[in-house]
């Protein structure tokens, strides 16, 4: 009898032992996988939530409203030399800022400034900054014709500069590199001018632009050149071909 329970109560510990052996061998999971798990869970949950909140509808804004219900002004100094032009000038810069972009203007003689301010009429905000432009533009020594391009067209810009951003040059140096800028009797400027289809101002050592950014670009170069020591013929080659590989492309 002894011997034959023997066999069982054997198998019946190494079926315990197998038992205990499965029980303890569990599989751990690594922290990646569980890393990765979390960060798809992760996106579900948000793409879940983009799915759910939808975009809010606000009703449109009236112009009043987006004026933020008080008046904006704006404030152009004036320099001592442009008193008189401005002033013979005064109706020419007068109409459209008033007619055309409903607008307020005056010349403050205390301030000597030209403040332009909105008002009730006033339909465009952007109109402000376009006559603030336009005021500025004639005040650094532009024509009112070539000025009034800057109310009409969206694509124009005014850039400034002078001359010893470029090089830092003192003296009769200076003045030499001014003197190649405007050649002789202004040839060289109405030269690069009329490639570059914009308008150059040389006031003392500065030097302002205007025109579209492109066209910009192509008389900054040109003028930059020039201070540097380019001979004119050499920049007028230059700004020839840029002005031909533009117009192909347009």
């Amino acid at each position: 009898m002894d011997t034959d329970n023997n066999p069982t109560t054997e198998v019946a510990a190494t079926t315990i032992d197998s038992e205990d052996t499965t029980e303890a061998f569990v599989k751990v999971k690594s922290k990646k996988t569980s890393k990765r798990k979390r960060e798809t869970d992760g996106v579900d949950m948000e793409a879940e939530d983009s799915v759910a909140c939808k975009r809010p509808q606000f009703p449109p804004i009236s112009g009043d409203k987006l004026k933020g219900g008080s008046d904006e002004m704006r404030k152009v100094a004036v320099p001592a030399h442009r008193y008189t032009p401005l002033k013979e000038n005064w109706l020419k810069i007068f109409t459209p800022i008033v007619e055309n972009l409903q607008l307020q203007v005056r010349f403050n003689l205390k301030t000597r400034n030209v403040e332009i301010k909105t008002c009730k009429d006033t339909q465009d905000i952007g109109s402000l900054t376009r006559a603030a432009d336009f005021v500025r533009a004639f005040v650094l020594g532009f024509q009112v014709e070539d000025a009034l391009a800057l109310i009409r067209l969206d694509e124009l810009f005014l850039e400034t500069f002078d001359v010893t951003d470029v090089k830092p040059l003192k003296g009769d140096h200076l003045s030499r590199a001014i003197g190649r800028i405007a050649g002789k009797g202004g040839k060289t400027k109405f030269t690069i001018e009329n490639v570059t289809k914009t308008r150059i101002v040389l006031a003392d050592s500065k030097v302002h632009i205007l025109g579209s950014f492109q066209n910009i670009k192509m008389a900054r170069t040109a003028i930059c050149n020039l201070i540097l020591g380019s001979p004119p013929s050499k920049v007028y080659g230059n700004i020839r071909v840029v002005a031909s590989r533009t117009a192909e492309r347009f």
